[in-house]
This record gives structure tokens, C-alpha cells and sequence, in this order.
């Protein structure tokens, strides 16, 4: 997962493109990095492509905070944090919540709701970052709860949510929904590619964490599936 940290930030919006408030957005991730993370995501399990998102998210906060004392890296470092966090938060909605709900019976609903509320919270914290000066020190203390956050909800995902999901599913069941998960990776601020549909669900991370969980879900119906993507 690492390795494609160079590619993903070779590319970044200019920050005269939007005010403060919504420049907090991650760089475009390239298309052909895209197509290669997604080949590789058809040999992983839905566990194994979880746990590589919060492994990234780890790794780029770390990079964050190594950056400290040169602004312009921690705030391309933040917003490529940010937006992972939120692309993965709508992405185990769409796709995880609503299979422990199938599979996991009475309570995989009740921890469904539960992971959608602690979800929540780590949204409303990222809005709280939009009015804030990246690198500075309110960032820096707001961000660092976002991730102490984001850890107890991750690590209760992998010991708690998934080992009891993984089997339910069978190992069919679960690289499919892995592919599915690995598909959301497609909300990204700008779609420069004409495969790509014209207009993203929000341009902005502002839109995104506000737009409604059902309207996402239609929009990535309409994105390409894998199989389109490889006949093409």
C-alpha cells in the first residue's frame, strides 16, 4: 500500500483553485494508479482491503506529522488523510454496513448503526478541520482526535465486526464485496477521464460529508465496474 504513496500525491489541486474552506481535499489519484490498485484488490479479501485502508490512513497521518514545520507538506499530507478517511467512511457504508446487516442478523444491524454513529462523529470532526489552518496547532490537536477516534472504530471493525462477517460470507462472497469496497476509491474531488462520470456526487469534502448516504449510492451505481472497465 505504501508504494503508492508517490503516485497518488505526483498530482495535487492548485491552491488557488478553492478558498481555505475547501481546499482541504486530497490530490487526484491517478487513473492508471487506480486501475493497478484495483487488479491487485481482486485477489484480496473484503478483511484484507479494510485493513489496507486503515493502514493508509496510519501511514499518512504519520507522514503528517513528519512533515511538521514545513506547512505546505502537512497541509497536502492532512488533506490526502482527510479524504481517504472520508472516501473509506462512505465506502465500508455503501458496502460493509449494509452486508453485516444481511449476514449477520439482529446483530449486525445493532453494530451496523453503531459503526454508522461513531462514522459521524469522525465526519463531523473533519468539517470542524475545513475552518481551521492546516499545520496549525488546533489542527493538529483536532486531527490527532479524529485518529485516536478513527483507531478504537478500526480496531473494532478487525476484531470484532469482520471475523464474524468474513465467514458468513465465503471467500466468493468476500473478494466480490472487496472489489465493490475497492470501487469507492472512484470519489475523488476532480474526474479528469472521460470513462469517469462528468459530475462527482460533491467537489468538494464539505459536499461530500453532507451528501446524502442514498445519493451516493446511486451515483457509484453508475460508476464502471470492473469488468467494463477491463473490455474497454
Amino acid at each position: 500500500m505504501f508504494r503508492t504513496l508517490t503516485t497518488r500525491t505526483s498530482t495535487s489541486l492548485s491552491r488557488s483553485t478553492f478558498p481555505r474552506a475547501q481546499r482541504i481535499l486530497a490530490p487526484v489519484v491517478p487513473l492508471l494508479n487506480l486501475t493497478r490498485t484495483m487488479a491487485t484488490e481482486k485477489q484480496k479479501t473484503l478483511t484484507e482491503a479494510i485493513k489496507e485502508d486503515h493502514e493508509e490512513m496510519y501511514e499518512y497521518y504519520d507522514l503528517y506529522q513528519k512533515a511538521h514545520g514545513n506547512a505546505d507538506a502537512q497541509e497536502r499530507w492532512a488533506r490526502q488523510l482527510i479524504w481517504e478517511v472520508a472516501r473509506h467512511a462512505v465506502g465500508e457504508e455503501i458496502v460493509v454496513y449494509p452486508l453485516m446487516e444481511q449476514y449477520m442478523g439482529a446483530d449486525g444491524v445493532k453494530q451496523a448503526d453503531h459503526d454508522r454513529e461513531e462514522h459521524q462523529g469522525v465526519k463531523e470532526m473533519l468539517s470542524q478541520l475545513e475552518s481551521l489552518t492546516p499545520a496549525s496547532t488546533n489542527y493538529s490537536e483536532l486531527l490527532k482526535k479524529v485518529m485516536d477516534h478513527l483507531k478504537h472504530h478500526n480496531n473494532d471493525e478487525e476484531v470484532k465486526d469482520l471475523p464474524v462477517l468474513e465467514p458468513l460470507l465465503g471467500e466468493e462472497r468476500s473478494r466480490a464485496a472487496a472489489k465493490e469496497f475497492t470501487r469507492t476509491k472512484m470519489f475523488v474531488p476532480t474526474r479528469a477521464h472521460p470513462s469517469l462520470p462528468n459530475r462527482p456526487p460533491a467537489e468538494t469534502l464539505a459536499g461530500f460529508l453532507v451528501t446524502p448516504i442514498d445519493k451516493l449510492k446511486d451515483a457509484f451505481a453508475k460508476f464502471p465496474t470492473e469488468e467494463m472497465k477491463n473490455a474497454a
